[in-house]
């Protein structure tokens, strides 16, 4: 698993949501407190940020654990934004991505990352593959079952759904094709966060007209900090959030067995 966090509010350094609060991402890559698997978060980080009045964010990531990066520190000390997502990787098979596998991934304006995994990936969601066009199949940034998600959700918002409709009928798609799948999804636009909570912890702490802060676990001790049902669908903005329960896939159809044809009555 991951660990993961979006912000919407004033500009603030990236520090002061990352790296200062008692129990921010920086140390939840290495002593998580609420994460049910895995236990450390150190192969590859990212975070990205909206600056100014450009739609398009802005990206830093890294192979590596974000406790070894210094110019990470360095940013986070100066870089200001009103709108973020940041994500720690959890320790996982070696691969070729390096941080093309690092969340956020990212196309235009929307930012996403996933904290979970999909049992039997690649082979589980082969046949969704099919309902890719081919160009976007081979324009993922990664060989991975997060980066076959997110296509899948971007496919949906490319094609006119409303954010959390793309995320909801993603995470039931993919459910359906492998059970056990945990889809804990987060996306933004900069101006909105949508999140699903589909197999382990989501939180979320707001002040109404001032800021709204989504994760997978609380930074400090604030005791305005509220947990998301697992099985949820969450819908933010800076004023307000909306929690929406998702149903369970409905598992295929089992045919009926196949019966012999009546004896023809002897004469």
């Amino acid at each position: 698993m991951c660990r993961h966090v979006a912000y919407l509010g004033p500009p603030e350094p990236l520090g002061a949501l990352l790296v200062t609060p008692p129990h921010a991402l920086y140390r939840q890559s290495w002593a998580p407190r609420r994460q049910r698997h895995g236990t450390v978060n150190a192969d590859g980080f990212g975070v990205g940020w909206y600056a100014g009045e450009d739609p398009v964010p802005a990206r830093y990531r890294r192979a590596g654990p974000i406790w070894a990066d210094l110019s990470f520190a360095d940013l986070a000390r100066v870089v200001r934004s009103g709108a973020v997502l940041a994500a720690v990787r959890d320790a996982t098979l070696s691969g070729a991505d390096a941080e093309a596998a690092a969340a956020p991934l990212a196309a235009g304006r929307w930012l996403f990352s996933h904290n979970g995994a999909v049992p039997g990936w690649p082979g589980s969601l082969a046949g969704l593959a099919r309902t890719l066009p081919a160009e976007e199949l081979l324009a993922l940034e990664a060989r991975n079952d997060s980066a076959f998600v997110w296509a899948l959700a971007l496919n949906r918002l490319r094609g006119g759904d409303e954010p959390g409709q793309a995320l909801a009928d993603t995470v039931l798609q993919v459910a359906a094709a492998a059970p056990g799948s945990r889809l804990n999804l987060l996306l933004t636009d900069g101006d909105t966060i949508v999140a699903t909570a589909w197999g382990d912890t989501l939180w979320y702490l707001t002040e109404p007209g001032r800021r709204t802060v989504v994760a997978s676990e609380p930074y400090d001790d604030d005791p305005h900090w509220h947990e998301v049902p697992d099985r949820t669908l969450l819908a933010a903005s800076r004023t307000d959030v909306l929690l929406t329960p998702l149903k369970e896939p409905e598992p295929d159809p089992v045919p009926p067995a196949p019966t012999a044809p009546p004896k023809e009555p002897r004469t």
